[in-house]
């Protein structure tokens, strides 16, 4: 059974039953917290034998909201994926709750790091391969919105159509009905939902979209290229416009008008432009980028109306925070509201 050092996995149920599934991997195994994943329980597992090591995941603990961590759309896409864009090896997938009371899947151990800022850049990407780092983390970028999602068996992921238009709505209803307990509102957010609403692009053909594509779910090897992209949970179909325009607001540059970028990964001394890197998308998927500054406005909207209902939760006391930390949130959410002011000018 589960116990402090492995909450929410019942050890020898698991092993019994991976004992069946994968005979390379040698019971009984010794398990390993990993950090990142946010909030999923994810180990490291390796076989008695030392010859196998893999990487197990399953949803938190308690009650969940109906889509979310969802484990069967993350092994979905890496099964499918697996070939064709850099992800972990799919090695099983748990469907039954009644192993160790969630599903849960398994994948490969992957040798390489995710980069969550700065210092894990100088730590581990010689300033002389960040070119090539950041083309390949672009490249894979490319990779994904360049398939077929019939030929890979992902028609039926999400819906096909009125993606923006969905995410438009559902994040200004979270807007509206965060007002009150937020005690933020600001006319700059409804100006520049009429102006998303009033000016949105046609969209192009429908692609797996992994909803937030940046360094901190890929990993690099050591030879600074992408090993593997990670965290699909809330992948869908979609405009692929639309995780170019929330990496391209990811890759921070001198200058940019948002607070919090000054340990961005892409600030380290030797990475490219984002020019060059929406340049190098562009011609790798022979794609029309001419309307991203609407994808970037729309992502910097979509994250707004996040942090906003983020922090009316910590008000209305549903999460506990400290009071410093709470006013860096409203500080957060008053930049984000100031660079969603800049974007409306640009559209």
């Amino acid at each position: 059974m589960s116990d402090d050092q492995t909450p929410g996995y019942d050890i020898p149920a698991i092993e019994e039953w991976l004992s069946s599934q994968l005979s390379s991997l040698v019971a009984p195994y010794v398990w390993t917290k990993l950090e990142g994943g946010h909030s999923n329980l994810t180990y490291r597992i390796d076989g008695a034998d030392g010859a196998k090591s893999a990487v197990i995941r399953r949803p938190p603990m308690g009650k969940l909201l109906p889509k979310a961590h969802d484990m069967g759309r993350e092994w979905a896409c890496i099964s499918a994926l697996w070939g064709r864009v850099p992800v972990a090896e799919p090695l099983a997938f748990c469907e039954s709750p009644d192993v160790t009371g969630a599903h849960f899947y398994v994948m490969g151990l992957v040798d390489a790091k995710a980069m969550y800022g700065r210092a894990d850049v100088e730590a581990w990407i010689p300033a002389e391969n960040r070119v090539k780092a950041a083309e390949s983390w672009i490249d894979a970028l490319a990779a994904l919105h360049s398939l077929d999602i019939d030929e890979i068996g992902l028609g039926d992921l999400g819906r096909r159509d009125g993606y923006i238009e969905r995410q438009m709505k559902t994040w200004y209803r979270s807007w509206t009905s965060s007002v009150k307990a937020a005690q933020i509102d600001d006319q700059r957010i409804h100006d520049l939902y009429d102006a998303l609403i009033a000016g949105m692009p046609e969209p192009g053909p429908t692609t797996v979209v992994h909803g937030d594509y940046g360094t901190h779910n890929v990993m690099f090897d050591a030879d600074s290229t992408v090993a593997a992209v990670v965290d699909w949970e809330i992948a869908t179909l979609g405009d692929p416009m639309a995780d170019l325009g929330y990496a391209m607001n990811a890759w921070a540059e001198p200058g940019d008008p948002v607070i919090d970028k000054s340990e961005a990964t892409s600030l380290a001394e030797g990475f490219p432009s984002r020019q060059h890197l929406i340049d190098r998308y562009a011609t790798a998927t022979g794609r029309d980028v001419s309307a991203l500054p609407y994808y970037r406005a729309f992502n910097r909207f979509k994250l707004t109306c996040i942090l906003h209902g983020v922090y009316a939760r910590y008000r209305r006391g549903q999460k506990m925070i400290e009071p410093d930390e709470l006013e860096e949130m409203r500080q957060r959410t008053f930049g984000l509201i100031e660079s969603a002011a800049a974007d409306a000018e640009h559209l």
